[in-house]
């Protein structure tokens, strides 16, 4: 899965030349909930099951920006008939006019969290209340709610509901795992 050539308006969707694409692996460019949906296609696509998909992904552009679009995958087939490769194409969607540099979402790459504010973040997410994460992490209630705000002012969120989401929609927690995780790879 990694690009072989890149058009330059491709390359410019995530904030790179061309060159530099190149020899990367597609899903570098995508938020890293992506490749669990994506690899199902590019089976079917390699298997010959299907010559085309579309799927709905979230790509990474300047500065970590995230953006929403549609990736097209269709199999080139050479003389013979076998599959050659893959073209890959991303639309994105078109910008709303609200949304502006402040509500850009956070690099999903960086190392944002701390273990216990990893840990306060599972809880939230799986529901619990603040007296229950209190007791489960030896803390006080005031220091569940103070790892909590710090978590709401650095993923820019405005309640506890919005922390999740935006939690989830940066590819912090585990998909399809109850109660939810924090990937290892956003934790200090």
């Amino acid at each position: 899965m990694h690009i072989v050539a890149a058009e330059p308006d491709f390359s410019r969707q995530f904030g790179s030349t061309s060159a530099d694409i190149c020899g990367r692996s597609l899903y570098e460019l995508l938020h890293p909930s992506s490749p669990s949906v994506l690899d199902r296609h590019f089976n079917r696509l390699s298997q010959g099951r299907c010559n085309r998909f579309a799927e709905r992904v979230v790509g990474l552009g300047d500065e970590g920006r995230a953006f929403s679009g549609e990736l097209t995958g269709i199999a080139v087939q050479n003389t013979t008939g076998l599959m050659a490769g893959i073209v890959v194409q991303v639309r994105p969607d078109k910008e709303t006019p609200s949304s502006g540099p402040e509500e850009g979402v956070l690099n999903p790459r960086e190392r944002l969290l701390s273990k216990l504010d990893a840990q306060v973040l599972e809880g939230v997410a799986s529901g619990s209340s603040t007296v229950q994460l209190a007791a489960r992490l030896y803390l006080s209630r005031q220091g569940v709610e103070y790892h909590v705000g710090l978590m709401l002012r650095k993923l820019k969120a405005p309640n506890r509901a919005a922390l999740v989401a935006r939690a989830h929609s940066m590819g912090m927690l585990t998909v399809g795992q109850w109660p939810p995780r924090v990937l290892p790879e956003f934790i200090k």
